[in-house]
């Protein structure tokens, strides 16, 4: 199974919250996991982010960026082009995404373009998740 996890799946594998459990899961069964580039700096943003709505405390988001960091290399790191930018640019309109939602999605199309075989999209954002779905790639988990 060849999976693409989107920074808040990612996020989710260094801070314990709702669904650490099931990505953790996913992951061990998993023969490929990749995200686009773009999850760097969103993974880390993220966990900033925690120090600053006081999820975690300094020391657990420096101990989980530097994880996250160790960890990077072992990612499928699917790289952005022009054309998966054009592509995340018609999918943010068609779909009414987020900027970097759009990427993520257009990432994992493009990912499973090019392998040609199947990728599940991890995500836990409802409207990721549903365009997904919508435009041909397996979305994970099942019940959002």
């Amino acid at each position: 199974m060849i999976v693409y996890l989107d920074a808040g799946a990612i996020v989710k594998l260094y801070v314990m919250e709702s669904g650490s459990d099931q990505v953790q899961q996913l992951i061990k069964q998993a023969d490929s996991v990749g995200t686009a580039l773009i999850s760097r700096a969103e993974v880390v943003a993220a966990l900033a982010k925690a120090v600053r709505t006081a999820v975690l405390d300094e020391s657990q988001a420096k101990d989980a960026v530097q994880l996250f960091r160790s960890h990077w290399p072992d990612y499928a790191r699917v790289q952005l082009t022009e054309t998966t930018i054009g592509r995340a640019d018609m999918l943010a309109w068609s779909h009414g995404l987020r900027g970097y939602d759009a990427v993520h999605l257009a990432s994992a199309l493009v990912w499973q373009e090019t392998l040609g075989e199947p990728v599940l999209l991890a995500t836990f954002d409802r409207q990721l998740h549903q365009a997904g779905g919508l435009i041909g790639l397996e979305t994970w988990p099942k019940i959002l």
